[in-house]
């Protein structure tokens, strides 16, 4: 990866697009570039009509088993109010990220994209890497990653193994498994 690119940077970057469900704000094209620039092989998915339609992303380096998958989103809910910063300008106060986002879950994408390069700089294993980003997990989650899903099914693509960043733990941390 581009010393540039670390997830900090890319994170702010996805902040910045104030991608509010559906909407994509441009959130799928910084993920593709960070991805491309590693070698991944982009693919974009829309699915729904009109208002409702959902951009998705499915991105893979490699085409052997397994397939290690990480799921997400690049969605966010409405801003709403109690604000004491710009929501999508993403800056950093006292070693502190705000923003639109920050913690569900642009920042896990942002982490797991660097953790990926680092260890493609290691030097690739057998398998893949492969990367399922939604716009719809905050709304009705009807043309997002169920979708994506049913084509890579089709085409007879298998995630072996999948982790999601979403850090939703209604009680205690860990508690909730997606």
């Amino acid at each position: 990866m581009n010393a540039a690119l670390s997830a900090l940077e890319l994170a702010r970057a996805l902040i910045r697009c104030a991608s509010v469900t559906p909407k994509d704000d441009g959130a799928l094209d910084v993920l593709e570039r960070a991805l491309g620039g590693l070698g991944f092989r982009c693919e974009r998915m829309k699915f729904g009509a009109g208002a409702d339609q959902v951009d998705n992303l499915y991105a893979r380096l490699g085409t052997a088993s397994p397939n290690f998958c990480f799921a997400g989103h690049t969605d966010v809910v409405p801003v709403g109010e109690g604000w004491t910063v710009d929501p999508f300008a993403a800056p950093v106060i006292e070693g502190v990220l705000y923003g639109r986002g920050a913690s569900d879950m642009k920042s896990a994408i942002a982490a797991f994209v660097e953790a990926a390069s680092r260890f493609l700089e290691a030097g690739k294993s057998n398998g893949s890497i492969s990367l399922l980003i939604t716009g719809d997990e905050e709304g009705d989650a009807v043309n997002g990653t169920r979708k994506v899903l049913d084509v890579l099914k089709a085409r007879g693509e298998r995630i072996d193994a999948c982790v999601v960043g979403e850090p939703t733990n209604p009680t205690r941390l860990g508690d909730m498994i997606k």
